[in-house]
């Protein structure tokens, strides 16, 4: 796991760059500078070395001819049989490093490299003979990386911050990303929150001609087909969901530093802990967060029932009362602001975590490959109802429901998709702030051109065939590439702690969207049916497999405290340029009065602490 940056600016500058993500590399730092006819490259990158963590891991790397060198961030999981093919193929290597079987894949396949790779990746190979710049990100999106292509010239990195650094880079808002960010708490897609930086998106491959200052982007890798028997044997799947996740955990297990497990006590990590306690031959280190004196929160004795079924080495860690320190911090480390606020309990259990292992593996990627969240049973319940009530009756009630309503009234997301067609209803799901209340929020010079980002996800929806994948595919490419891989990997990072995802493994992703029928994923009454069933076969009878609860804190109780305070004194002087304060007041007394305010509220206090910090111009 690495920060890596690349430019064209001075060798001053790319120091300055690769240094300011220190924390996803602090064990070793690397640069290159040469120069190919008229053109200068500087590529770089900081380390943590997972594995051969031996000087001959050491980045950037190059090739034994000097022809192509590389910056890589992430794991290949099939490194070592790439490693054998490449070998039976008449390539030789001189480290145990995936990152050297990376650059020996390119020079044989080429631009089709990406396809033979099994992992979570970011990386950039120069081409000195080509004089081409080629980057790829691995197909969930795990990890990220942001470009600017402007004036002649590319630059990329690991994160914005970077970008910062480097000399012309402009810090205007991007007034589409904001629209987006207040709808969804996150930016989607290939936008960034700064005009002139964009993201990679996942599944997508990058070629740049230094030459010709051409770059063209394509994608290598989509969500497969659905092909689906409905007459499958469930049996069958549930061995071949075994079989697939076995495989990944086992990959994802290698390492030269020590590895453990975020274990919640959920269904997913749960899984997860039994593969590893299967792979391994020695007790595994097994983590879980508490917060005491907010029992609805701490899920200890779900894990505790897990680890003493596998007999790991189970650790759990006290999570004290969080700090509003931590809230200028992680809004300075997420680079464009992100609303979930799950980020500080994720970074406080990674920070812990690290004392004792530097690589996790956690459950993420389950609920949206086999229909795990609530909305993906509700927008089946939704379609069902909507086949007795006529069109004309949800058409009348729409507009008054939604001004009528007011925000923050528990339910009401619920209620407007109720009200919706399906794609409609699943882009009003998770909604901080729908059209109405964005209107009433933004200071309506502030948009010059309105967005549609409940628009964004009906089209997304619209590539899906059944109610559910429709959701779930939707879910995949957005929330989960943009929001929860965002936050974990940006918090754990800020740790130094590297987070593998076993259930992201492209395998099982193409078995769960291409061949697995909705019947065993979610239906208007259960969720998850195919993951509960493997559950079944391999967990402890008395765990409750239906329970579901997302990793969260007790941030009501806490803005009651202090927080509510600090985020109060923030939000009274938010920009007046972009924000109404009588809009901003009434959420704050809504809160007051009881309401479910406090998604909104923090995803404005991250954003304004963002804008701050970043000196970005309006």
């Amino acid at each position: 796991m690495c920060g890596i940056v690349g430019c064209t600016e001075t060798l001053a500058e790319l120091t300055l760059a690769r240094d300011s993500m220190r924390h996803r590399g602090p064990d070793d730092a690397g640069l290159t500078w040469g120069s190919t006819g008229e053109h200068d490259v500087g590529l770089a990158q900081r380390r943590l070395a997972i594995i051969d963590c031996s000087p001959a891991g050491h980045q950037p790397m190059a090739d034994s001819q000097q022809e192509m060198t590389i910056v890589f961030n992430g794991e290949i999981y099939n490194f070592l049989e790439l490693r054998r093919e490449l070998e039976s193929l008449g390539h030789h290597f001189r480290s145990r490093s995936d990152t050297e079987v990376l650059l020996a894949a390119y020079r044989q396949w080429g631009e089709e490299c990406p396809k033979r790779l099994n992992g979570m990746f970011a990386f950039c190979i120069y081409d000195t003979q080509r004089q081409k710049l080629f980057l790829a990100r691995d197909r969930a999106g795990e990890k990220p990386l942001f470009y600017r292509h402007a004036n002649g010239r590319l630059i990329f990195a690991s994160e914005v911050k970077a970008l910062l650094q480097l000399p012309g880079v402009s810090r205007r808002l991007n007034y589409e990303a904001l629209e987006f960010y207040l709808a969804y708490g996150y930016v989607p897609g290939d936008m960034c929150m700064l005009q002139e930086i964009k993201k990679l998106p996942q599944g997508h491959a990058m070629l740049y001609d230094l030459a010709k200052d051409d770059l063209r982007i394509w994608r290598y890798w989509q969500l497969p087909e659905h092909h689906a028997d409905p007459n499958v044997n469930d049996d069958e799947l549930v061995d071949e969901l075994e079989s697939l996740l076995e495989d990944s955990v086992r990959r994802q297990l290698v390492a030269d530093v020590p590895v453990g497990v975020l274990l919640s006590g959920g269904l997913d990590s749960s899984l997860v802990t039994a593969m590893v306690a299967r792979a391994s031959s020695k007790p595994v280190k097994t983590f879980t967060v508490t917060f005491p004196g907010h029992g609805s929160y701490d899920e200890s004795p779900f894990a505790r029932q897990v680890a003493n079924h596998f007999g790991t080495e189970h650790i759990e860690l006290v999570g004290e009362s969080a700090s509003v320190d931590l809230l200028p911090m992680l809004a300075q480390q997420f680079d464009e602001p992100l609303a979930d606020h799950s980020m500080i309990p994720t970074y406080l259990v990674s920070k812990m975590i690290r004392e004792h292992a530097t690589v996790a593996l956690g459950g993420d990627g389950g609920d949206e490959l086999f229909g795990g969240y609530f909305q993906h049973s509700w927008i089946q319940q939704l379609e069902q109802r909507r086949r007795f009530v006529p069109q004309f009756l949800f058409d009348l009630l729409r507009n008054p429901a939604q001004h009528l309503i007011p925000t923050g009234m528990r339910g009401r997301n619920y209620l407007l998709a109720l009200l919706q067609n399906v794609p409609d209803g699943i882009a009003q799901f998770n909604l901080y702030f729908d059209a109405a209340t964005r209107r009433e929020l933004l200071i309506p010079s502030a948009v010059p051109s309105r967005s549609t980002p409940e628009r964004f996800k009906v089209d997304l929806a619209s590539r899906f065939d059944s109610t559910l994948l429709k959701a779930t595919g939707v879910d995949f490419m957005t929330y989960l590439v943009d929001d929860i891989l965002v936050k974990v990997d940006r918090s754990s990072m800020l740790a130094s702690l590297e987070v593998r995802a076993p259930f992201l493994d492209h395998r099982l992703i193409d078995f769960a969207f291409g061949r697995v029928p909705d019947r065993l994923k979610a239906t208007a009454n259960e969720r998850k049916i195919l993951p509960r069933k493997l559950g079944a076969k391999l967990l402890p009878a008395s765990l409750d497999l239906r329970r579901k609860q997302g990793f969260s804190m007790p941030l009501d109780a806490w803005f009651k405290g202090g927080w509510g305070d600090f985020v109060g004194d923030v939000l009274r002087d938010a920009d007046s340029r972009l924000f109404s304060q009588k809009a901003i007041q009434s959420l704050l007394e809504g809160q007051r009065k009881g309401r479910n305010n406090t998604s909104r509220i923090f995803s404005l206090t991250i954003f304004e602490l963002w804008r701050r910090h970043y000196g970005v111009e309006i």
